[in-house]
């Protein structure tokens, strides 16, 4: 694969892009993201929650009492794909939402006791995941970095075309 780059480190227009799979760093993640999603299914099942649902109760855990537009924000996930996630772990008595005093168009969600509790059952969760990845402290934190910094690149440049992915 020719990685001829510009000055900026920007593919050059006329580099050549493998068709290959195995070539495509799209695939890599994919592949990647999904071993990783099904590793966290039977801890999560424990849990009676699902992936998603364990992400909303993390951005809870970390910071208490949080608008839901700020969740979504926190999560790169739309209003509505959000609010059905908020009211089933509703009705499973994890989270409750309440209006703001101050404006009735903001929704806020906390945890209830069991929503809590519920954390101290998942503690060990993070250390299964980071266990199963078999990364070095280093390469946890370089391939965060890295992942991040894609994802705030691809993110960035909407509507521009650029490399096979």
């Amino acid at each position: 694969m020719d990685t001829a780059r510009s000055v900026n480190g920007a593919p050059a227009p006329d580099a050549d892009y493998s068709m290959l799979l195995d070539d495509q760093l799209c695939f890599a993640l994919y592949a990647a993201s999904r071993a990783v999603t099904q590793r966290y299914r039977p801890l999560l099942d424990d849990l009676g929650l699902t992936y998603p649902q364990y992400l909303v109760m993390l951005v809870l855990w970390e910071h208490g009492t949080v608008p839901i537009k700020d969740i979504g924000g926190a999560l790169h996930l739309d209003y509505g794909t959000l609010t059905p996630l908020i009211k089933r772990l509703e009705t499973n008595g994890l989270v409750r939402r309440d209006r703001a005093a101050d404006d009735e168009r903001t929704v806020r969600v906390s945890l209830t006791a069991e929503g809590e509790e519920l954390r101290t059952r998942a503690a060990d969760v993070p250390a299964a995941i980071g266990a199963a990845m078999g990364l070095t402290p280093r390469q946890f934190d370089d391939a965060k970095r890295l992942l991040r910094l894609l994802a705030d690149n691809v993110s960035g440049a909407s509507g521009a075309s650029g490399a096979s992915a």
